[in-house]
């Protein structure tokens, strides 16, 4: 418990240093959210950790429609967004037994794979240094 509160409070105080200077907040508008069923996860991925364990997330209590998760010092460069309506609440994007995704979610630009998940490339949005950068992602 204790040590929770170090990395949150450690987490608040580092967000106001000057050195994150050049980062920014990536505002995820999703929609498609099913009212009062679970959260809305987001996550911000560079191309190395594309669909892997992304660097920066983001999260709040479901609402049908518009939903809006802002996911702060996002260094400037190329990124993918996702999102995924965690109905169930145990953090994860549930898929069924043969992989497919049994929760709704969604990438950046719409973007959407033949048979599988898109291509980071096809999700890529440019984040810039210090200016707010929109994301829309619609839940499937």
């Amino acid at each position: 418990m204790i040590a929770a509160f170090r990395n949150t409070a450690l987490g608040a105080i580092l967000s106001c240093l000057p050195f994150l200077a050049g980062a920014a907040t990536v505002e995820v508008h999703v929609t498609g959210v099913a009212a009062g069923k679970g959260s809305v996860k987001v996550a911000v991925c560079d191309q190395a950790r594309f669909l892997k364990q992304c660097l920066y997330l983001g999260s709040a209590p479901a609402r049908e429609g518009d939903n809006t998760i802002a996911v702060r010092d996002v260094p400037a460069g190329n990124w993918a967004v996702l999102a995924f309506q965690d109905v169930n609440g145990n953090g994860e994007l549930d898929r069924n037994f043969i992989g497919i995704p049994s929760e709704n979610y969604g990438f950046s630009r719409d973007a959407r794979g033949k048979f599988g998940p898109p291509s980071f490339e096809d999700a890529v949005i440019a984040v810039s240094e210090d200016v707010p950068t929109v994301a829309n992602v619609k839940l499937h």
